[in-house]
């Protein structure tokens, strides 16, 4: 006789088919077959031929996994890749986690999920469990994949389990990683939910079982609308404090010193990356479609988008002061990823900046280690080298992403003009600046 279901994703030995093997996917085998001696082995699966061919070949991809440790888990028998869907049907349970992106409209693009939902439902088995980690709007998991799964004449919660587990993968975080961030879940029926979480307890640290899909949706969601609404409100206060001749990272550390009722957030040039810039629109869609508007998340968003043209502004001003202007000015932007020390340019404030200088006339260059190619709008840039000489002659040099590698001091000496929108220079220079000196212009 067959053991339980919750029995054998808790003990078991099972296969874990990973739908997608980026910033999410990736990880997540890894975390997986590093239980394989407990009898987990991890079969990755993603359409692009060249990601498997990595995988199989013992090399990441991914900037937080090291290559070591694919290549150790091939040798084990532990990980495999292939671009082959139909092999879903080989797994004892399957995660999918594939991009959600927002279209043009700000519409979520489900399209990925649908054609993985489709890849599963095509080989369904008796006793499958299926858990979907990219974040979407609430509902999405009941609404799209559950009739596509059911089209099997498998009922769910019985002859198979369907969750919710929203990835909550920190790029370049080397404390927070897959294993030891607590990991929600929520299932469709609450057997869905007990499987889900018998499995995940395999390979993380924590699991935090929820009633619903949808309650692991809204959480996701939560997270992440909670971060766009405060970063937003921290940079509106800057371009307050900037009216006012107010020294905004003064003020925001002040307000710190509270032992309570206060969580430390900084402005900076603004929002970048997956998350935080497009997941509070998929509540604000599925809100529309029930005729209520999300005032919060849209006010977030218009004054998180404006902020590249704060940064610009500054750009503008640090220039005139010299009587020079923007168009024909050289100008150097550092760092171009959404965030510090990390190979990810989705989202990044630094692509409108860019964009922003060059409609003003500016020849823009960029210097970013982790970002040797920048491809944009169907061009490409390549980083300069970060020389004597290139700060010397650039008009004007901008900080966008304080990546821990530059050396601040060097860039503050030879630059002649200087913007940091990270309020990294300062605190680098160790130099207390006076009252009234703009601090977005360090040197002018």
């Amino acid at each position: 006789m067959s053991k339980p279901p919750i029995e054998r994703f808790s003990t078991g030995d099972i296969t874990l088919g990973i739908i997608g093997l980026g910033y999410v996917g990736l990880p997540l085998c890894v975390d997986a077959a590093n239980a394989g001696e407990g009898g987990v082995k991890v079969l990755g699966l993603d359409l692009k031929q060249s990601v498997v061919d990595s995988v199989n070949a013992g090399r990441s991809h991914i900037q937080d996994v090291p290559s070591e440790e694919v290549a150790r888990l091939r040798a084990e028998g532990l990980l495999e890749a292939t671009s082959d869907m139909s092999r879903v049907a080989e797994c004892d349970a399957i995660s999918i986690c594939v991009p959600t992106p927002l279209s043009k409209t700000r519409d979520p693009d489900v399209s990925f999920i649908l054609s993985a939902t489709e890849s599963v439902a095509a080989g369904l088995q008796r006793g499958q469990l299926v858990v979907l980690e990219s974040t979407t709007y609430p509902g999405t998991t009941r609404e799209l994949m559950l009739p596509a799964l059911e089209r099997s004449g498998l009922e769910v919660g019985k002859d198979f389990f369907l969750c919710f587990s929203p990835e909550r993968v920190d790029p370049g975080n080397l404390t927070w990683q897959t294993k030891n961030t607590p990991k929600v879940i929520g299932g469709v029926t609450p057997m869905c939910s007990q499987v889900g979480a018998a499995l995940y307890r395999r390979f993380i640290d924590t699991v935090v079982p929820l009633s619903s899909v949808e309650a692991a949706e809204m959480t996701k969601i939560l997270e992440n609308t909670f971060r766009a609404v405060n970063i937003g409100l921290v940079n509106e206060t800057a371009i307050i404090a900037d009216r006012l001749g107010v020294d905004v990272w003064e003020v925001i550390e002040a307000a710190a010193t509270k032992p309570f009722g206060f969580m430390k957030f900084l402005p900076g040039p603004g929002l970048g990356g997956h998350c935080i810039p497009v997941d509070p629109h998929y509540l604000s869609w599925k809100m529309r479609m029930l005729n209520y508007k999300t005032r919060f998340i849209e006010l977030a968003s218009e004054i998180n988008a404006e902020m590249p043209l704060f940064v610009v502004g500054k750009v503008r001003q640090a220039l005139n002061r010299g009587r020079k202007s923007v168009n024909g000015s050289r100008v150097l932007l550092l760092g171009v990823a959404y965030k510090r020390d990390i190979d990810d340019v989705r989202e990044s404030p630094a692509l409108d900046i860019l964009k922003l200088l060059e409609a003003d006339g500016a020849e823009v260059a960029y210097h970013d280690p982790f970002i040797p190619v920048l491809k944009e709008d169907d061009r490409e840039l390549k980083s300069v080298e970060l020389t004597d000489k290139a700060l010397k002659e650039a008009d004007a040099v901008v900080i966008v992403t304080d990546h821990t590698v530059i050396d601040y001091q060097r860039v503050l000496r030879l630059s002649k003009v200087l913007v940091d929108a990270r309020h990294v220079v300062p605190r680098t220079a160790g130099d207390a600046v006076p009252t009234g000196v703009d601090r977005w212009i360090v040197k002018a």
